[in-house]
């Protein structure tokens, strides 16, 4: 039974997440370009490259869900 209330949530947070990437829309590009930017070619993307650009949208993550 938890399990089906575990996945009910999850579904509902999915479904949230097209109006939290809008209001997170310059935290999200940031990131991106980030990205972008350190896997030019076949570079692959190394762990805390683009650091600061995630925990700033996850933050915005963070405070759009409280809001929501």
């Amino acid at each position: 039974m938890s399990g089906a209330n575990a996945w009910t949530r999850s579904r509902e947070r999915m479904r949230l997440f097209p109006e939290l990437l809008a209001q997170c829309a310059v935290e999200a590009t940031a990131y991106g370009k980030c990205v972008t930017a350190t896997t030019v070619g076949k570079q692959e993307l190394k762990k805390d490259l683009c650091l600061k650009e995630f925990e700033a949208l996850k933050t915005c993550f963070t405070t759009a869900v409280r809001f929501c």
